[in-house]
């Protein structure tokens, strides 16, 4: 195994999460030193069995990160280099690695070498990094205010490659690459093997939201891609009651097992956040129940763990709600979600003492209009973990192989007598288990 197979993120946004203004701060302002609060979270993440701190966006940009303006430059809402420096070097002394938001897709219209060539035109040296269209430049997904790069540039690879390697230089682990599904997949590859050549461990996870995932990875080079269609599948299919939809999205999960591990998740900065996505509230414990137990390479968003609500709103500033500024340190949050923060705890237990289930295959049992019962099973058959989720209201029974299952999470009693299958759920319940051999 490499050392992403064994990673659990814990996503932050950090503009929002660090309470930054709104937009860039004006020229001669000096740097607001807030990089430096995540410290006092290292120790919380690590707590919840995380081991990597994804970051979004950290490069000086005009307003929400993704326009980015200089990306060797830290933006001065957060600090400075040496704050991300400090805290990369704070996180690998917990054996926590350091995951940035790279944002290659498009930038900021005061991205220097476009302003550059919206002053010099055709006589700019940077010309060919971007497309002119009509009157102005191709933009991304129609925002005028983020002007795509030409990726068919080479000084474009070269200038992507060489922001790679600065801050994997200084201690970062591996990069999200943002808006992936929007960049040829051939920039990814020159880009990838040209950072790998010098940073073979370098991993990289991008952003695609639809289309063919396994591409990105074989024919783009990367490591890993968000995968959006389990997540979708996750909260539609609880809050339906349809775990037919569940156990569709598992089977094509496990296809794509094939080629990678997925970024699994059920919530982050782009989303509604998860305990505001489910209708109802004890889905919640489902949904972590899936995501720490399939295959693939987890994430927690910041906030997630205690419950806190955010709706995304289709507007401008509609993210603000699922980015809020967080205290100074953990003990702000007070009491409240201490349940679901248990919960993280406990189901993260499991999955580090069953490190495998990183490219795990689902096996579903029992399927009904209101259950999924479903096993993975450790590829050396020293291991078997078994998961029965209850979407409705009335008690059920859900079978799973005989086997001498041993309780590890969730609530459900184990009809006694002999080996053990059967699961009574009550209303709404869950169900984790292991067993130490391969059932029959």
């Amino acid at each position: 195994m490499s050392w992403s197979d064994h990673a659990i993120w814990w996503h932050a946004h950090p503009l929002g999460f660090l309470g930054a203004e709104r937009t860039a701060l004006p020229p001669g302002e000096p740097p607001r030193h807030r990089l430096p609060v995540l410290t006092d979270w290292l120790d919380h993440l690590v707590g919840l069995g995380c081991n990597g701190l994804a970051l979004g966006p950290v490069f000086a940009s005009e307003t929400h990160g993704y326009d980015t303006v200089d990306h060797f430059r830290i933006d001065p809402r957060l600090g400075t280099e040496d704050d991300l420096v400090e805290l990369t070097e704070q996180a690998a002394s917990r054996g926590v690695r350091v995951l940035l938001d790279g944002v290659f897709n498009h930038v900021g219209r005061s991205f220097g070498p476009f302003a550059d060539v919206v002053r010099d035109g055709a006589a700019s040296p940077y010309a060919d990094w971007f497309v002119p269209d009509g009157d102005d430049f191709r933009v991304f997904e129609g925002h005028r205010h983020l002007v795509a790069l030409n990726h068919d540039a080479p000084a474009v690879a070269d200038h992507v490659v060489a922001v790679l390697d600065h801050w994997l230089d200084r201690g970062v682990s591996g990069w999200r690459l943002d808006a992936a599904y929007a960049v040829p997949r051939p920039f990814w590859r020159t880009v990838t093997d040209r950072v790998r050549a010098r940073r073979p461990q370098a991993w990289f996870s991008g952003e695609v939201i639809h289309g063919d995932y396994a591409a990105y990875v074989t024919e783009g080079g990367l490591d890993s891609v968000t995968q959006y269609e389990l997540w979708k599948a996750i909260w539609s299919s609880l809050n339906d009651v349809n775990p037919h939809e569940l156990a569709w999205a598992l089977q094509r999960h496990d296809a794509l097992l094939d080629t990678f591990a997925p970024q699994t998740f059920v919530g982050n900065h782009d989303v509604t956040r998860i305990a505001s996505r489910l209708r109802e509230g004890r889905h919640v414990a489902h949904a972590l129940a899936v995501l720490f137990t399939v295959g693939g390479v987890p994430s927690v968003y910041a906030g997630d763990e205690r419950a806190l609500p955010g709706v995304k709103e289709e507007r401008e500033g509609g993210d603000d709600a699922v980015r809020p500024a967080f205290p100074a340190d953990p003990s702000g949050l007070g009491a409240q979600g201490l349940p679901v923060e248990r919960l993280h705890r406990s189901l993260i237990g499991v999955r580090r003492r069953n490190a495998w289930l990183v490219r795990a295959r689902t096996r579903v049992h029992t399927l009904t209009d209101q259950v999924l019962a479903y096993t993975l099973t450790d590829p050396d058959g020293a291991a078997t973990v078994a998961v029965a989720l209850n979407f409705g209201a009335a008690p059920v029974e859900a079978a799973l192989p005989a086997a001498d299952w041993t309780p590890a999470a969730g609530e459900a009693t184990l009809h006694a007598g002999g080996r053990r299958g059967a699961v009574a759920l009550p209303e709404f319940g869950w169900f984790v288990a292991t067993a130490a051999e391969i059932p029959s």
